[in-house]
């Protein structure tokens, strides 16, 4: 039997040694610089990965699952089970249910992982779903692992394993946020001591739960939020749950749960030349401004740090105020009421903006001196151009919640603007919307290149059909020619003559 594997993060690794160790040919496939367990074939590609595979085991992560089983879907064997182990939500399992089965040639199982990995390794629990999951419970229970199969559609497993996240990461969280409370107070060794003294294997269980939550806060953060959009699927409020993604999310800074910007240099630098589009559709369409706000000159692109500012139509006394406190990196987000009557920034704000190292604005509301924005290179985005200045009285306040073109930003939020509009992303969720985005980013470039080619393709074919036709032309006449000269049998010749 061959499995192939597709991810050799540290539960692709354990489960491709488990399925060698038990005798099977495993070929694993990651795009990444990880080392390649021992008596696994390291693959090139998804397609290489799978085409002979009876099992497929989709170990990537929840982004990335739904990308990776189209590429891999059209090299799938006819019967092959694909058995996607990520955490995702029930509706991304039902997603990739429909990628890997359209016309009916593979078999389909979610798989939720129950247990630590790391400590169980390929014998780890299961839950099972799908028309795949009696197959899935076979080869599993074969290595030793405990299958439950649910049956039914995929999406079950998954919904147990998000109702069991809501425990487990919540767990991992309290830890994480008890002991480096602990650790500020000095007192970090006591606060260990009373949690393992509650956990059933002490030292163990906590240190599990409190370096995993740092290594894998990413992936769990988005875990959890998951879980979130199930409680409020089920009528219940999810703001615990938020708010367990949301430390999960600051563990994973280097910067852990120390009060820092979430949105940090590194991750804007990472959004820059990342188009509005691919982050809207890496977000289904949310937190885009409506394209009333537009930018002011040809070619303006940032990326910033909110620092928001809530203002009375047509005046700017708290612009000024955000700008007291702005710095490098910072984009200043203006809610002011959609007013158009009177430009709330011109030329010489923007010339302040630029000294403190403000990377652009986005205002709710009119702006004037466009030609000097485009001059000195100062991005703005706006609703209206319009010389009338503004009020300069209040009320306003600077970095509270506010509504622009109908999104919410929140103060730190990361703010991506360009020719097409601007988005707003909460700032907990910018690290795995970049993944998101960019393996739309990357998609999309895969698919204009096989228009390309397929568009190449035909052009060369019409250029030799059309070459040979020439070529025919000459020969044709040729023919003809010889024809004409030699006659034919009811006018020329014997026949001819006799009639």
């Amino acid at each position: 039997m061959r499995v192939g594997i597709l991810g050799l993060g540290e539960a692709g690794a354990l489960y491709a040694t488990g399925f060698a160790e038990s005798g099977w040919s495993v070929v694993g496939y990651d795009p990444g610089d990880v080392p390649t367990p021992a008596g696994v074939i390291r693959a090139g590609s998804v397609a290489e990965a799978v085409a002979e595979a009876d099992l497929v085991l989709g170990l990537t992560g929840a982004a990335a699952a739904a990308g990776v089983a189209a590429e891999a879907a059209p090299y799938l064997r006819d019967g092959v089970v694909f058995a996607d182990m990520n955490a995702g939500a029930p509706d991304l399992k039902q997603r990739i249910d429909g990628i890997v089965t359209e016309g009916g040639r593979a078999v389909f199982a979610d798989v939720s992982v129950i247990g630590s990995v790391p400590k169980y390794r390929h014998r780890t629990a299961l839950v099972t779903s799908g028309r795949g999951a009696s197959a899935v419970a076979e080869h599993f229970g074969a290595l030793g692992a405990p299958v439950e199969d649910l049956g039914g559609e995929p999406g079950a497993a998954s919904a147990r394993k998000l109702l069991r996240s809501l425990f487990m990461k919540g767990l991992g969280a309290v830890i994480v946020q008890t002991v480096e409370a602990g650790r500020a107070a000095g007192d970090e060794r006591w606060v260990r001591q009373q949690i393992a003294r509650e956990l059933a294997d002490g030292d163990a269980t906590l240190e599990r739960l409190y370096a995993g939550t740092f290594k894998h806060g990413l992936r769990r953060s988005g875990e959890v939020a998951a879980a979130a959009g199930l409680m409020t699927e089920l009528g219940l409020d999810a703001a615990l749950a938020h708010d367990i993604s949301r430390v999960h999310a600051l563990a994973a800074r280097p910067d852990g749960l120390r009060a820092a910007p979430l949105v940090t240099g590194e991750l804007l630098a990472a959004y820059e030349g990342l188009p509005t589009a691919n982050i809207g559709d890496a977000r289904d369409r949310l937190g885009l401004l409506d394209s009333g706000i537009s930018p002011l000159w040809n070619g303006a692109r940032a990326v910033g740090r909110a620092v928001t500012v809530l203002t009375r139509a047509g005046d700017n006394q708290a612009i000024h105020e955000a700008l007291r406190i702005a710095g490098p990196g910072d984009l200043i987000v203006v809610d002011g009421q959609g007013d158009t009557q009177r430009a709330l920034i011109g030329e010489l704000i923007a010339e302040r903006a630029r000294a403190r190292g403000v990377v652009g604005m986005v205002l709710d509301g009119a702006a004037r001196d466009v030609e000097v924005l485009e001059e000195i290179g100062f991005p703005v985005w706006a609703r209206a151009v319009t010389p009338a200045g503004p009020y300069k009285d209040g009320p306003g306040r600077v970095n509270v919640a506010v509504a622009v073109g109908g999104a919410v930003c929140r103060p730190g939020d990361l703010v991506v603007a360009d020719g097409d509009g601007v988005a707003v992303l909460p700032a907990e969720e910018a690290e795995s919307t970049l993944v998101a985005a960019r393996e739309i980013e990357a998609d999309e470039a895969r698919r204009r290149s096989i228009i390309r080619t397929e568009r190449t393709e035909r052009s060369e074919r019409g250029e030799r059909s059309e070459r040979g036709e020439r070529s025919e032309q000459p020969e044709r006449s040729g023919r003809a020619a010889a024809s004409s000269a030699k006659g034919t049998p009811a006018t020329d010749g014997p026949a001819g003559e006799a009639a």
